[in-house]
């Protein structure tokens, strides 16, 4: 496997919290699927840290990709947040789900995450990795 793109992202948690809580956005249903809705209001009195870290978890695939790109933005079109979902496996484990031309332009890509919160900050970090061909890293 050949790693291919490593990205970071932080949040501050109360701007966030800010900016969904202005009259008018629609922030939350442009940038989250449904499962991530689902998800963060069912976080109780304070889903703006989930929203927050998952928001960081799409901007980190981003980077990643573009770095894999050579720096260039991936062409996914104007809301690319919807084709990236932060998804829990069974032991609640955060990973990352590709949709769309998103799963088009990285169909073989294994997608490590890793998700935190500290006071006020959310961050995540991504390892996009390409398994190439049969398992072996292409050149």
């Amino acid at each position: 496997m050949t790693i291919v793109g490593i990205g970071l992202d932080l949040v501050t948690v109360s701007e966030f919290a800010e900016q969904l809580d202005r009259a008018g956005t629609t922030m939350i249903r442009e940038s989250f699927t449904a499962g991530e809705r689902r998800y963060c209001q069912g976080k109780g009195t304070d889903p703006a840290r989930s929203y927050a870290v998952r928001w960081a978890a799409k901007e980190a695939v981003l980077k990643a990709w573009a770095s894999s790109r050579f720096a260039r933005r991936p062409q996914v079109g104007d809301n690319p947040y919807l084709l990236i979902e932060v998804v829990n496996d069974a032991w609640g484990r955060p990973t990352i789900k590709l949709h769309g031309l998103a799963q088009d332009f990285l169909p073989r890509a294994k997608i490590h995450l890793s998700l935190t919160h500290d006071g006020d900050t959310a961050a995540a970090v991504v390892i996009l990795e390409d398994p190439g061909v049969n398992g072996e890293a292409e050149d």
